[in-house]
């Protein structure tokens, strides 16, 4: 059974990105002429760190998702997460 697969990141000046490739079985699955939310992506088996956004559709081969982020989103959201961690240990 194909699986999804997962393209190494790429850069410009403003955002990460990667593309994944879904199998036909899953790619059927995939609504038409519009963009995914996190969770119906993450419902159909793709599995990536936070901040990813499906951005684009590339029409002449729908089964391959547009994901980007800002660059250095790990970096910024850290912060953010070790404070909440915090909060809770103190709660």
């Amino acid at each position: 059974m194909p699986q999804i697969q997962y393209s190494e990141k790429y850069y410009d000046d403003t955002y990460e990105y990667r593309h994944v490739v879904l199998p036909p079985d899953v790619a059927k699955a995939l609504p038409k002429n519009r963009l995914l939310a996190e969770t119906e992506w993450r419902g159909l088996g793709v599995q990536q760190s936070r901040g990813w956004v499906h951005y684009a559709v590339h029409r002449p081969e729908p089964h391959i998702m547009l994901f980007r982020r800002p660059l250095n989103y790990q970096q910024n959201a850290a912060p953010t997460a070790a404070a909440a961690s915090q909060q809770a240990i103190r709660a």
